[in-house]
């Protein structure tokens, strides 16, 4: 006997094992797409009528059901069943319920394919606005700290040795443009995000007269996907955005990482709020920075979402496949932790605490002008390989004295270049040093403060 639960049933003679049904059953977590869901089926109703498939009074009703299961999903009042397996034929079940035989009448000229596509789409394209309304947010913060922190000095790093003098409004605008280059990945995913499956139907289109360019301009979609078979069974859009917030992990974690080293007493350049701190259970001295530790590690998990989905992808042939099922869950995980850790990072920035001197001490202490001095040297007419030579034997001598570069007097300079005059020591210093690089994207405070300019103009757009 056929299992007359199943919108499907009627080619089968045997129910489902309640095993296979609870394993192959999606209901669990695609329901998270129920409105997206809605919102599909009602452009496709109203299209529907428009080529004459339901008839007005049809179209009405079926939009006011959805209506009604839409306000009782919003209240929590809706029942779901692993028994109709996933959104849609829980939506569809609950709509003939509702209306009657008008509501068997919605899936008409669509295919559960094409509509998961569509709502996995819809609901991308909302997750996409959402991470760069919270990235906005980051990086007006970040502005803000770079804008107050445009003449603060702290040393440079390459191999996480002091290289040479920056500002830390400086740094702080290194993150902006890493994060403004995530920005504008999104916002390109998004153009390919915004095309409509629906329409697409199993595979091969429908017979019926659909006008798919109606519903896509009914959903906001840029047009409707050329091809059938490829609008129901690729996720590139997917991988594609999983790509992008890899990315933009992978530089939240590089600043969450500075952050890190930064509030150790090793370094001491920063200190962090209580609020975003925690302590030891053993050690009452403790303020572990445990926020940017956990956006540190959950890189790896938005990491692995992407391999998923690749891997998910690789070998499937055309066109739909119960595999896809296995694409919601690792997408889902991922826009959820890319936009808490920009919420916390949005939230976090602001509240930096940089201690200014801690930062200039220990630019202080690495020669971190001694590019400067061979620069200097180059200008009075040495080669570099020269200038590099007597800068190197600079930088002995003053770790023979204990002092720095700044420190040795203008007869011991002279003896190892007789091009040295007292005109060095405005190269030495620190503030010296970072107003020399005062070009187009460099560390001067005058050039830090254009830049901020320029960035918030970008902002704005």
């Amino acid at each position: 006997m056929a299992d007359t639960d199943k919108p499907w049933g009627g080619r089968f003679a045997q129910p489902t094992d309640r095993f296979v049904e609870e394993f192959t059953a999606s209901v669990g977590f695609d329901k998270r797409l129920a409105l997206y869901d809605i919102q599909g089926s009602v452009a496709h109703a109203k299209m529907l009528c428009k080529v004459g498939v339901l008839t007005q009074a049809e179209c009405q009703a079926i939009v006011q059901g959805l209506e009604q299961i839409a306000s009782e999903i919003e209240r929590g009042e809706f029942s779901w069943s692993v028994a109709l397996e996933d959104v849609h034929m829980n939506i569809e079940a609950r709509l003939t319920e509702l209306i009657g035989e008008a509501g068997k009448k919605l899936h008409t000229a669509r295919s559960r394919n094409d509509q998961v596509a569509t709502d996995l789409r819809l609901w991308l394209r909302d997750q996409i606005d959402r991470i760069g309304a919270e990235l906005k947010r980051l990086l007006t913060a970040i502005l803000d700290v770079a804008e107050r922190e445009a003449e603060t000095i702290l040393p440079g790093f390459t191999h996480l040795q002091v290289a040479q003098p920056i500002t830390f409004g400086h740094h702080l605008l290194a993150w902006f443009e890493m994060l403004s280059r995530d920005a504008e990945r999104l916002a390109d995913c998004r153009r390919r995000v915004n095309v409509m499956p629906l329409g697409a139907a199993a595979l091969a289109g429908t017979s019926f007269p659909i006008d798919r360019f109606y519903t896509a301009a009914l959903l906001g979609f840029e047009r409707p996907a050329a091809n059938s078979l490829d609008a129901v069974s690729d996720r590139d859009f997917a991988i594609e955005f999983l790509a992008c917030a890899a990315l933009l992990m992978t530089h939240l974690s590089r600043m969450a990482e500075e952050l890190v080293l930064w509030t150790s007493p090793l370094f001491d350049f920063v200190e962090l709020p209580d609020a975003f701190c925690t302590g030891s259970s053993i050690m009452p001295q403790k303020k572990n920075p445990d926020v940017p530790e956990l956006i540190r590690g959950k890189t790896g998990r938005v990491n692995g979402h992407l391999m998923a989905l690749l891997t998910l992808m690789k070998a499937q042939p055309l066109a739909y496949n119960k595999d896809n099922q296995e694409d919601k869950e690792p997408l889902f995980d991922a826009v959820d932790t890319v936009l808490s850790c920009l919420r916390a990072f949005a939230d976090l920035v602001p509240n930096l605490q940089p201690k200014r001197e801690n930062m200039r001490r220990a630019a202080e202490r690495g020669f971190a002008t001694a590019t400067d001095l061979a620069d200097y040297l180059v200008r009075k007419g040495v080669p570099f390989r020269d200038a590099h030579e007597i800068t190197g034997r600079a930088v002995r001598l003053a770790l023979a004295q204990g002092g720095d570069l700044a420190g040795l007097s203008l007869e011991q300079l002279q003896r190892l270049s007789d091009k040295i005059d007292a005109d060095v020591y405005d190269v030495l210093t620190l503030e010296g040093s970072v107003a020399s690089r005062a070009h187009y994207g460099g560390t001067a405070p005058a050039q830090v403060r254009q830049a901020i300019l320029e960035a918030r103009r970008r902002l704005s757009l």
